[in-house]
């Protein structure tokens, strides 16, 4: 493995091709994640009653097709 920091403030991270590529994929969603969040304010407790609300929300639309 090989990380580099280039000249315009990025990171290049260099794999072999053995590497598992579901874990990978992973690590590159938790790393997109950490960039999209990188400058949020939202505190913790606003982000799970947001999605407290997202679930709810889509549990009441699709109860009927999933419950029998």
């Amino acid at each position: 493995m090989l990380i580099e920091r280039t000249n315009d403030n990025q990171i290049t991270i260099t794999v072999s091709s053995g590497v598992d590529s579901f874990g990978l994929q992973r690590l590159i969603d938790y790393v997109k994640y950490l960039e999209a969040t990188a400058k949020s304010k939202a505190k913790q407790s606003d982000i799970d009653k947001l999605a407290d609300k997202v679930n709810a929300s889509w549990w009441a639309k699709n109860r009927k097709r999933l419950v029998y």
